[in-house]
Order: C-alpha cells, then sequence, then structure tokens
C-alpha cells in the first residue's frame, strides 16, 4: 500500500516541482533580458519609457500628449516629462496642432525617426540571433506557452 500512495504522489510532485523550475526559468529570462534591452537603450540615451514614447510615435505618427499619455498608459503630467527629456535631447518635437489650439502635437525628429528605426533594426536581428537553432514547431510552442502564461496572468490582474 505505501509505495502505490508514494507512486500515485510522485506524479503531482514532479509537477510542481516542473512548474517551480519553469517559473525559475521564467524569471531568470525576465532579468536577463531586462538588463539586456536595457543596456542596449542606455546606449542611446534612452530609458525604457522614453524608447515607449518613440515607438509609440512611430508607428502612430504625430499625436496629441494626452493621446499619447493614453497610448502608454501613463498620466499626462508624467508624459509631459518624458516629452520635455526627449525633446531636449532631440528625439521629438512639439508642434502647434492644426486643428485645437488647446493642444500640441508631438512628432519624431529626424533623430528620433533615425533612433527608432536602428532600434526596430537591432530588434530583428537580436530576435533571430536569440532564436538561432530554436526548430521552428519548438518556436510555436513557446510562444503558445507564452501566450498561455499573459493570458493567465492578465486574468489574475496582479
Amino acid at each position: 500500500m505505501p509505495a502505490a500512495s508514494t507512486t500515485s504522489a510522485a506524479p503531482a510532485e514532479q509537477g510542481s516541482r516542473g512548474s517551480g523550475h519553469a517559473l525559475e526559468k521564467l524569471f531568470s529570462l525576465a532579468v536577463v533580458t531586462h538588463q539586456f534591452m536595457e543596456a542596449g537603450l542606455t546606449e542611446r540615451g534612452l530609458s525604457r519609457a522614453r524608447a515607449t514614447v518613440l515607438w509609440n510615435l512611430r508607428r502612430g505618427g504625430p499625436m496629441p500628449q494626452r493621446a499619447l499619455a493614453a497610448a502608454i498608459e501613463v498620466s499626462p503630467r508624467n508624459v509631459t516629462g518624458l516629452v520635455d527629456a526627449l525633446e531636449a535631447d532631440g528625439f521629438v518635437a512639439r508642434a502647434p496642432h492644426p486643428h485645437d489650439r488647446r493642444a500640441v502635437l508631438v512628432d519624431l525628429t529626424d533623430q528620433g525617426r533615425a533612433t527608432v528605426e536602428a532600434l526596430g533594426d537591432e530588434y530583428d536581428q537580436g530576435a533571430a540571433w536569440l532564436f538561432a537553432g530554436v526548430e521552428e514547431r519548438d518556436l510555436a510552442g513557446f510562444v503558445t506557452v507564452v501566450d498561455h502564461l499573459l493570458e493567465q496572468i492578465t486574468r489574475h490582474e496582479c
């Protein structure tokens, strides 16, 4: 009898060790990926928040600061500080809104456009380098697992 209960408990223990080990690997990957990304942005004088502003302007074109704040999910006051810093460093420029005298449009400068294009190229090259040698079916499985994790976390609303 004890052998049967030990045998039936073993898969549950292995499963919890397996998921615990997977979570440990996920945390390690998150830390290393964050450090890798931050180092690349720092070389360009950017923080992740500032880079997010540039990515959104690249994708959405010129936009009022209020819309930019909503897009990156920060307060209007926070986006003002980000845009001030990016403008001082030559990445963005403010211009009057053509239809709303109260609003100001934020747009990429040539330097901002060149920077975000270079970041996009590095992103593509980094993805190719990082996943080199990973079989297509393994990559698809990885994406499926990550999608599941994101859905779990989103449902939990940390």
